[in-house]
């Protein structure tokens, strides 16, 4: 399982999603160009020192990356978005899935629509536009690991 950020806008969100990525042992595919520096501060203040534990991989452009879906893991493509046509609830996650989420102020273009092997979405009440992108990555994130069994074991 590995989440996919496609051109973030908001650091805030990005650390959000780094940190539960961490603490779930999920890996991390950014796509840039972001709307902010990798470094920033808002970024590391909301991945806390969760940044350093997290496996990172940073593609330069979509290009970049879709070069290294066609060349990778054989997994599906799976888009989060508020268009999408199977709702989260109802689908079957794989373990070797990639879960994208795009960038909060106008989600991913066409193209990339297109590539992704399915569009999900997370059922919401009439009138609301969406969800916050770390809150419905960490939902669908949630839904696919319980479905695998790709949850962490808890020591306690």
């Amino acid at each position: 399982m590995r989440l996919a950020l496609f051109e973030l806008d908001i650091p805030q969100n990005a650390g959000t999603i780094l940190r539960t990525a961490a603490c779930l042992g999920v890996a991390v595919d950014i796509i840039e160009p972001c709307g902010f520096l990798l470094g920033d501060a808002h970024l590391r203040r909301a991945g806390m020192d969760y940044l350093s534990r997290v496996a990172l991989n940073r593609h330069l452009s979509w290009d970049a990356y879709r070069a290294r879906l066609e060349a990778g893991n054989g997994g599906r493509l799976v888009l989060l978005t508020t268009s999408g046509t199977v709702r989260y609830d109802g689908f079957s996650f794989r373990d070797d899935d990639t879960l994208m989420v795009g960038r909060e102020s106008s989600g991913v273009p066409d193209s990339v629509h297109a590539a992704a092997d399915v569009r999900i979405r997370i059922p919401m009440l009439p009138g609301n536009r969406s969800l916050n992108v770390a809150v419905a990555a960490a939902i669908v994130l949630g839904e696919a690991l319980r479905q695998t069994g790709g949850l962490p074991v808890d020591s306690r």
